[in-house]
């Protein structure tokens, strides 16, 4: 199990330096990425909220900043709810089978997943596909499309999928001291707040010890 973003990288962004070659598919993330790899990941969750403001619909953050890094890094900087689109890519090893995000799914809820095991709550993984975590007793299905009467499952216990969960949030918070260094690196006047914006948008703490359960 592994928290992925979805990717596209368009041709002409120069803001800061990306992975050259990444142009769809999922980047999963992690301390061991590269540098250029962590630019393409702060590139593409700035991008997942780079939108305007809109007064007519009560959104009443400030105006884009004249200034092109200041204007892309705006609505990552001013949203109140981030979101990064992605998800958690799982692979059982033993059969090939692999459950990917579907449209819409953000990785910011990734600890949705610790609500369906403890049986409160659900884990909403995007649509087409159509992926679903179903509780089942003391085991846990991975519905790989729930809109396919034949979908691909993987099956496994309850405790496995809670410990799958906790290796994604230090996957998570690996990343996130790996990505607070390139950030107070490349962009140096924003910095601070960058980090504080990837700290909600990974939903896992900025610093100290972590106790990875719902």
């Amino acid at each position: 199990m592994q928290p992925v973003l979805e990717i596209y990288v368009p041709a002409d962004f120069s803001l800061w330096p990306v992975a050259e070659g990444e142009s769809s598919g999922f980047m999963a993330l992690s301390g061991r990425l590269t540098s250029a790899e962590v630019g393409t990941v702060l590139m593409l969750i700035a991008r997942c909220n780079d939108i305007d403001p809109d007064p007519g619909a009560g959104d009443d953050r400030l105006p884009r900043p004249a200034d092109p890094l200041a204007s892309f890094l705006h609505g990552l900087l001013t949203f109140d709810d981030l979101f990064a689109a992605g998800g958690l890519r799982v692979v059982d090893g033993s059969t090939g089978v692999t459950l990917l995000p579907g449209c819409c799914s953000g990785l910011e809820d990734w600890r949705d997943g610790y609500s369906v095991i403890d049986g409160t709550g659900c884990a909403f993984l995007g649509h087409d596909p159509d992926p679903v975590v179903e509780l089942a007793g003391d085991s846990v299905r991975l519905v790989v499309d729930i809109e396919q009467s034949d979908s691909p499952v993987i099956e496994l216990s309850a405790v496995e999928f809670r410990r799958l969960l906790d290796g994604v949030g230090r996957d998570l918070t690996d990343f996130l001291a790996l990505a607070a260094d390139w950030v107070r690196r490349h962009l140096p006047d924003h910095a601070e707040p960058v980090i504080g914006a990837l700290v909600r948008v990974l939903a896992v703490p900025a610093s100290g010890t972590t106790r990875w359960a719902s």
